[in-house]
């Protein structure tokens, strides 16, 4: 009404004017909450499907494990365990910031506040420290063979597993619950609708030290002298393949001459290089996590670092949001380069998503060594003589 007033009291040029301006206006208004809605729904889309596939890819990663004898080996105990604190990242950790997300405000509370942050550090750092653990049986396994089976035992593996689930309470419950992690500034001032992770300088340089910066340390130099002496053997076993291939074509000619057939076999048919051969894409395949790792992870902890000495740096919430998710995609990340790097896993998940939408594998067990003993046996009776067959089958009548 009292726009429509000055509209009358204006000149008929003027009042053209500020209708446009004001038709303008609203049109720029419409599209602005267009585009936040849009972005909103784009990025709600985007984190969920993260949280999806972290926890559906890890599962698939246990149970495939679970289920085929062939991957039960010590590596993979990591790779299990591992898979675990990444579904637990998926289902503790990522739901709260989500929701941060999603409300923009904190909406549970002090207490839970520091539950999320300890969690938060906890099993990150847990899967991160898995990486590292892994890191360090593939060294033995490649550099140091021979030492490996003395060394990387189940005993050692389940030490090594207890180490890398108990050594990240020292940087996250303890320190967060006790307020030994931030200044007591923020003590203070703490908000009941904000969930701010503030932390002085020690915290930050020792909590970054243990959860990625000594873990990348060992990764780098396990990696570095893998790749070494991969490749050292892999001209090894170059020239030895050429030497047999020689040494062959030269024993296949005296035996032509001598009216003799020798029959070599290559080294290709050897258990010892297929071992190794088997190892070096074990290595190839955990190199490339290692690296999806670094890159997931690395601009999160030079942020966290960096914010946290400095005192007077400023960055916009956006980028935090990204860097945190980042990270957090890391763990959805592993089971995919499982998939197509690793041929055992890939089948394994192939023969497990089988089973589980396949109505035929709901029949009995579904562990696949029960159906491979059902397969042989059902075998073994085929291969029984025709009339005992048609005996029993009148016996039965």
């Amino acid at each position: 009404m009292v726009i429509s007033n000055v509209l009358f009291r204006l000149p008929l040029m003027d009042q053209v004017n500020v209708t446009r301006n004001l038709t303008s206006n609203a049109t720029e208004v419409e599209g602005q909450e267009w585009t936040q809605t849009v972005m909103f729904k784009l990025r709600t889309a985007i984190l969920l499907l993260i949280v999806i596939m972290a926890v559906l890819g890890n599962m698939l990663v246990i149970v495939s494990v679970m289920r085929h004898r062939k991957l039960r080996v010590i590596t993979n105990y990591f790779v299990v365990s591992l898979a675990f604190a990444d579904i637990l990242v998926a289902m503790v950790v990522m739901p709260f910031n989500f929701s941060v997300q999603f409300y923009n405000e904190w909406i549970f509370g002090s207490i839970i506040c520091d539950l999320w942050n300890s969690s938060d550090v906890y099993f990150t750092s847990t899967s991160i420290l898995h990486l590292c653990c892994i890191s360090v049986d593939r060294y033995y396994a490649i550099v140091k063979p021979l030492k490996y089976p003395i060394k990387m035992t189940k005993k050692m593996a389940f030490v090594m597993l207890a180490a890398t689930w108990l050594s990240p309470i020292t940087i996250s419950y303890a320190p967060i619950f006790m307020g030994w992690y931030t200044t007591s500034y923020h003590l203070k001032n703490r908000k009941p609708k904000e969930c701010e992770f503030i932390v002085n300088k020690p915290y930050a340089v020792i909590s970054s030290s243990i959860s990625f910066w000594i873990p990348c340390t060992i990764m780098i130099f396990t990696y570095f002298a893998i790749f070494k002496e991969a490749n050292r053997q892999e001209k090894a076993l170059h020239a030895r393949a050429g030497n047999a291939m020689l040494m062959h074509r030269h024993s296949r000619d005296v035996g032509d001459k001598n009216g003799l057939h020798i029959n070599a076999n290559t080294p290709t048919k050897d258990k010892n290089i297929l071992k190794m051969k088997r190892e070096h894409k074990a290595a190839r395949t955990l190199g490339i996590i290692m690296g999806a790792f670094i890159l997931c992870w690395l601009p999160f902890f030079l942020f966290y670092l960096s914010t946290s000495l400095c005192d007077t740096c400023e960055y916009p919430e956006v980028v935090s949001v990204i860097m945190f998710w980042t990270g957090y995609f890391n763990s959805a990340l592993n089971p995919i380069i499982y998939a197509y790097f690793n041929r055992d896993f890939r089948n394994a998940f192939k023969n497990t998503l089988a089973c589980a939408f396949c109505s035929f594998c709901r029949r009995g067990s579904h562990d696949s060594d029960a159906l491979d003993r059902l397969d042989r046996r059902a075998s073994a009776q085929l291969r029984v003589p025709l009339p005992s067959r048609r005996a029993s089958d009148l016996a039965s009548l």
